[in-house]
């Protein structure tokens, strides 16, 4: 056995490392006392005894006791040492194992979550494999019930067929007997019923002996037993696709029109573009002021104190207010100038006294005695205590008095009087005759009715919000783009274009590519103007993108007005979204639903499509695959034509040949009678060949500088400048630079400069009332004559009444030539737009201008903490809101950084401040329709809970402030009920529609469009809910409203536009005998036709007639459109006799002047084969129908959709002749055409199968007839569900178009005069 000293190194560490043998354990340090070796000790006890004699033997003794128990010692020592060690091993041990057990019994926690986890999921699976099971029983369960009933139904159709025969054959006789004995009443001259009384004119009339109706879908549901009623009524369901208001010729911008659709009757007179100035159309309420050196204090009050109060009415109505006013001194300075702001005006004031200059009179004479468009005029007469006014003053006022209608004031007294006179009559002008609007309204919007004050498209779109300025801005960008003095021989383009909508389908999208200013949109406004003209049932549907980053290249809302626009011709009401990635996504649906009711072609055109930012992301849908009466049409610039486009059909415009060039030029010089010599036209056509110099927008710009040079200036020193420019750009600025070079002062250049750098930095250029605040120093003469030559020469052009520029390269030369210094200069000016649009605000002046600039230019500058607070002012997001820029309000609030929610919370907490500081019941108004806005946002956002607090809070608000039966609660229903229809809690939201319908039926009567809008929400309800009964009753009763306030007023805005045009059009026929004033008369006798004035519209159409006969001779063309249009208004009274009469002359005329397949030709055959079936000449109508088809086969080729109408049209009246077996091919054929063209599930081919059924009931193959009833309810089906469950309308492929909205009534197009 070993000592103790055995166990300790050699080194006599104090801390030895052990390790544990047992296992499982760590190693541990035990502490070691080292002690003597035994045999030291005995080593020293011999040298004790050496040392002492004697002593040895009894000290042995002792010694070998002492030794044993030192190894005793040493013995128990060792054990003791190991026994420690034993003992800390095992406590290592234990620990261990204690770690091992928590670890062991954590893994088994573990391991039992993970086991009841997959408990759960198993059951779960368990669970949805007995329901897969059970649903799997079930529809085997009914596919056996549905098998058996097929059965079922084939014995009981066979046992019917083999039994009721004979019964059927007796009713046939009786139902014969019945006809003979009506034919016979009808002869007598008894009135049987009358068919303008139906909601359909003669084609969709079911064909009985005696002209009976019945509903057009009959019977039971697909597979349901058919019982002898189905029967019946399947026997008696003739019907064409043709209906009424397609008995009216539909030529010029009048087309597609009745008097239930407004919105398109004001789309179309806005193509009447040629009899109208911009001032008609113009957003700029413009004031021009003549005066004298004695009525020069009148004006400065007027300028002082009243103008700005003329200010703020135009802008609460959105529009800009600008007077102009030339000091005497300068009258002769700005001659040119004056005579264009004459031109422009809306209103001319003429202050007298008792002296009128010489150099006023031109000013005067323009005016007042040449004055065409009868504007308003005010002439202010400050009469003389004893002094009698000048010979020349009397002179012009009774001039003025026999040829004009103008407004006149004779004042005596003050000069503040006669100011204030002057105020409140140009005051009540412009409400009534400039904006067209009654005083009452007007006062009624001052005292806060704001209930009667909706838009009227709230009215018509329901939810849906619309920006009228948008649409101007479009209008005029049309206008604008169609305005060339040549047609720079388009005439192969538009073969071309004309090819891509005959095309048969699918095709993708038509890219018209060029250079810049190569002249594309001209070429596409041209191009329109023609398919407006000759193929009047097209529907076009256009946007002119104009330059990067202005309103009308942001690709959300370019999507959303094209999305209103098919809303609007497809006439149904309902929802839209304004999330810009749902709108992408519906957009093709609501493509795809007018396109299945629209038989015309549907041709999309987007101008300067590259101008939209990541275009390809935002236009995907364009290369999905269309519609197959869709058309698709984009220009492009060549260089910046995203590549994925360049495989699309292209059609590239070449530069202009030398003719074009050269007819360009000789136009624009001959307007400033500018001669050119032999020399200098050659000199321009060598300039004019390279790609960049032979460009429309080049020519054009060309030809204005020459002709602004003129007689007076050195023409060929100007063409040598000229010829140093390589480039658009470059000659635009040569043509700057010539505009400074013409200014007087140093003064006039900075103010043309800072003019041109604030319309740069514009979101959407600037308005000229804005120019003058902007700059104090700047007068309107200043104003108007640099307007006037930076709009001469295509610099600067008008839009929705703002400045901005003409094209984008004089944009672009403007930011080389001014801007060139970099981003300093170009935020100096923002700054200065913002630090004024800011001043407005804090006035509380929220106009629609700020909303559109302020934010737009914090977020070009970056200053995210501004346009934060920017956004949380509650009347700049309600302004945008509501004008329906919801994108551009999200982008602004992504770039601040903050997501929906954050948004969410940071309005309301700003309402809720904003909330402190409201007393009085107008402010608490004004409180509830930001909440409801709020309220509205977060729904569009897609935060439902979140949008029902500000909807009841505002709901709270208006029941508290006005009266719980009050109209705008019932609005705050509405709003909250959509909330809840969204949310998918129907049962809440049919409660609020109730509440909200029964409100506005108290309020309005049972007949307003506010009732139309809750019924139309309550069906939408019903339908979500599978109740389709339910839901369909309520639409009709809402589209009888609809209809029947159309017919009684049309929409508010519709209607004064009309109104106020007709009264124009009306002062324009005042003159002599010419083509113009008669084609005028006839279409302002349309437009009484569309407000139901029949009486004044046919003394209208028979001065046109007169007119027309006495002018162009009686046997013109023109005199068979008059004619065509009086017969239709006699059509409408009932006169039937007069009407045949007229239609047979238009007729005759058009078969002698026109070719044998012109339109106008088959419109009238069509009108008068219609009419002559309505008084019963069904001998007479045969062959006009047989014409029709030979005319359309000719026009269309005999496979297109408008021969199979006339087809079937024809064979239907050939079934109220009894000649069947005559009848059936046409069928046939008409149902192989509109199946090849729209395939087998149309409406169309399900009416032809209908009426196939009825034939082949009739003659005894009753099998066939079950076959033919049972594909054509499945259809219908199909039908319902697309739709949402409601019948669409039809169309004629050929302008026999019916739309929804002239279901119930027989309604009848004039025809306006052709352009």
């Amino acid at each position: 056995m070993g000592t103790a000293s055995s166990l300790v190194s050699p080194a006599g560490g104090v801390g030895e490392v052990i390790e544990d043998t047992y296992g499982g354990g760590e190693a541990c340090e035990i502490p070691v006392e080292v002690k003597p070796k035994a045999r030291l000790l005995r080593g020293s006890l011999r040298r004790v005894g050496a040392s002492r004699p004697g002593g040895l033997i009894g000290a042995s003794f002792k010694s070998t006791a002492s030794v044993q128990e030192l190894e005793c010692v040493a013995e128990y020592e060792r054990l003791k040492k190991e026994y420690e060690i034993f003992r800390v091993s095992k406590n290592n041990e234990v620990a261990s194992m204690v770690k091992k057990e928590a670890k062991l019994d954590r893994e088994n926690k573990r391991l039992r979550a993970e086991l009841q986890a997959l408990q759960k999921t198993y059951q779960k699976i368990l669970r949805e494999k007995e329901s897969a099971l059970e649903a799997k029983y079930q529809a085997m369960e009914r596919a056996a019930t549905f098998e058996h009933d097929r059965d079922k139904v084939k014995r009981q159709f066979k046992i019917f067929r083999e039994t009721k025969e004979n019964e059927i054959q007796d009713l046939l006789r009786a139902k014969r007997d019945l006809e003979a004995k009506l034919q016979r009443l009808q002869a007598q001259g008894i009135q049987v019923f009358d068919p303008e009384e139906s909601d359909s004119d003669d084609n969709c009339t079911d064909v009985t002996a005696a002209g009976a109706q019945s509903e057009y879908w009959n019977g039971g549901a697909l597979g349901s037993e058919p019982s002898m009623g189905s029967m019946m009524q399947l026997q008696q369901s003739f019907r064409g696709p043709e209906f009424a208001h397609s008995s009216i010729d539909v030529e010029g911008p009048f087309a597609n029109i009745n008097r239930d659709d407004w919105d398109a009757a004001v789309a179309s007179i806005l193509q009447v573009t040629p009899l109208f100035s911009h001032s008609l159309w113009s957003n700029t309420v413009r004031c021009f002021i003549i005066s004298t050196d004695e009525t020069q204090p009148e004006v400065e009050i007027f300028l002082r104190n009243y103008s700005p109060k003329l200010q703020r009415i135009c802008e609460t109505m959105g529009y800009f207010f600008q007077v102009v006013h030339f000091p005497a001194e300068n009258e002769n300075h700005f001659k040119e100038v004056r005579k264009w702001e004459i031109e422009k005006s809306s209103l001319v004031i003429l202050l007298l006294h008792l002296t009128l200059p010489s150099c006023l009179l031109e000013d005067c004479e323009e005016a007042f005695l040449k004055n065409p468009e009868e504007k308003p005029r005010l002439i202010y007469h400050r009469m003389g205590d004893d002094r009698v006014s000048s010979d020349s003053v009397q002179q012009l006022i009774e001039q003025i008095s026999h040829v004009n209608k103008a407004k006149r004031i004779d004042h005596v007294g003050d000069v503040e009087e006669g100011t204030y006179e002057i105020y409140t009559c140009v005051e009540k002008i412009i409400k009534q005759d400039i904006l067209g609007c009654e005083m009452t309204e007007l006062e009624g919007k001052d005292l806060g009715n704001k209930e009667e004050s909706t838009a009227p498209e709230e009215e018509v779109f329901g939810d849906v919000l619309w920006d009228a300025h948008d649409e101007q801005e479009q209008m005029e960008a049309f206008q604008q783009a169609s305005n060339s003095t040549c047609e720079l021989g388009f005439e192969k383009y538009f073969e071309r274009l004309n090819d891509l909508v005959a095309a048969p389908a699918p095709i993708p999208p038509l890219l018209v590519s060029g250079g810049p200013g190569s002249g594309k949109s001209l070429l596409l406004s041209k191009w329109i103007h023609l398919q407006q003209k000759h193929s009047p049932n097209t529907l076009i549907l256009y946007h002119f993108v104009g330059r990067p980053m202005s309103t009308s290249s942001e690709s959300a809302l370019i999507i959303k007005r094209l999305t209103l626009k098919l809303m609007q011709h497809s006439w149904l009401v309902s929802p839209l979204t304004l999330d810009p990635t749902k709108l992408l996504e519906e957009f093709p649906r609501w493509l795809e639903k007018l396109s299945a009711r629209h038989q015309g072609s549907i041709i999309i055109i987007i101008d300067s499509i590259d101008q939209i930012q990541q275009a390809e992301k935002h236009m995907k849908w364009l290369i999905d695959p269309l519609p197959v009466n869709v058309r698709v049409i984009v220009s492009v610039n060549v260089e910046t034509c995203p590549q994925a486009w360049r495989l699309w059909p292209t059609l590239h415009l070449d530069p202009l040949n030398s003719k074009d060039v050269k007819a360009l030029i000789s136009a624009e010089c001959s307007s400033a009678n500018v001669k050119l010599t032999k020399e200098q036209e050659k000199k321009l056509e060598r300039h004019c060949r390279s790609a960049t110099t032979c460009n429309a927008l080049y020519v054009t710009l060309l030809g204005k500088t020459i002709a602004r040079v003129g007689s007076a200036g050195n023409i060929d020193e100007t063409l040598q400048q000229c010829f140093q420019c390589q480039d658009t750009v470059s000659l635009y600025r040569l043509v700057l630079r010539s505009i400074q070079e013409s200014l007087c002062s140093d003064k006039e250049k900075g103010l043309l400069r800072e003019i041109l750098c604030v319309i740069g930095v514009s979101h959407n250029g600037v308005s000229e009332s804005e120019l003058m605040e902007l700059y104090p120093e700047l007068s309107s003469a200043v104003l108007a004559s640099l307007i006037h030559n930076l709009h001469k020469m295509c610099l600067l052009t008008y839009g929705c009444g703002l400045l901005k520029f003409q094209h984008l390269q004089a944009w672009e030369m403007v930011r080389s030539e001014y801007m060139e210094e970099g981003a300093n200069i170009i935020s100096a000016y923002r700054q200065k737009l913002v630090d004024y649009f800011t001043m407005q605000l804090s006035r509380d002046q929220v106009t629609w201008r700020s909303a559109d600039e302020l934010p737009w230019l914090f977020q070009q500058q970056g200053d995210k903490q501004k346009l934060h607070k920017c956004l949380l002012n509650l009347f700049v997001s309600q302004n945008l809101y509501k004008r329906g820029h919801f994108a551009e309000l999200l982008s602004y609030w992504q770039l601040v950084g903050k997501d929906k929610s954050s948004m969410a919370a940071e309005y309301f907490d700003s309402l809720k401040e904003y909330e402190k500081s409201c007393e009085g019941e107008e402010s608490m108004i004004c409180l509830a329709d930001l909440y409801e806005t709020l309220g509205r946002f977060l729904k569009d956002l897609g935060l439902l809970s979140q949008a029902v607090a500000p909807l009841q809070r505002s709901l709270e608000i208006r029941e508290t402030a006005l009266d719980p039966d009050h109209p705008r609660v019932a609005q705050s229903l509405h709003q909250l009920a959509g909330v809840y229809v969204q949310w998918k809690k129907f049962g809440n939201a049919e409660q609020l529609y109730k509440q909200a319908l029964e409100i506005s039926e108290n309020a309005y009567g049972a007949e307003h469009l506010r009732v139309a809008r809750e019924l139309d929400a309550l069906a939408m309800l019903y339908q979500k809910q599978n109740k389709y009964e339910q839901a369909e009753q309520l639409r009709k009763k809402s589209f009888k409203i609809r209809q029947k306030a159309a017919r009684r007023k049309g929409s508010l805005c519709g209607f004064a536009l009309l109104r106020q045009r007709a009264l124009q059009l009306e002062e324009l026929t005042l003159g002599k005998d010419t083509p113009d004033n008669a084609r005028t008369l006839n279409e302002l006798g349309v437009l009484y036709y569309l407000q139901n004035n029949l009486e004044t519209a046919e003394l209208f159409l028979k001065r046109s007639l007169e007119m027309r006969e006495r002018v162009l001779g009686p046997n013109h063309p023109d005199c068979a459109q008059s004619l065509n249009n009086l017969a239709a208004l006699y059509n409408e009274k009932k006169h039937y006799e007069k009407a045949e009469e007229l239609y047979e002359k238009a007729l005759d005329i058009r078969r002698r002047a026109l070719a044998p397949d012109h339109p106008s030709l088959a419109y009238t055959v069509k009108h008068l084969a219609v009419l002559y079936k309505k008084m019963g000449k069904l001998d007479k109508a045969v062959p006009l129908y047989e014409l029709a088809v030979e005319i359309r086969q000719k026009s269309f080729g005999p496979k297109h959709p408008s021969v199979a109408t006339a087809l079937v049209n024809l064979a239907v009246l050939y079934c109220q002749m009894k000649k069947q077996t005559e009848a059936l091919p046409l069928y046939e054929r008409a149902l192989k055409i509109y199946e090849d063209s729209f395939g087998h599930m149309h409406p169309r081919v399900g009416e032809t199968l209908k009426n196939l059924a009825v034939l082949s009931y009739e003659g005894g193959d009753f099998e066939k007839a079950a076959e033919l009833y049972k594909r054509a309810m499945e259809i219908k089906e199909a039908e319902t569900l697309l739709i949402g469950g409601k019948a669409i309308s039809r169309h004629s492929s050929s302008g026999d178009t019916f739309s929804l909205k002239s279901a119930l009534s027989p309604n009848i197009f004039l025809e306006p005069g052709q352009r």
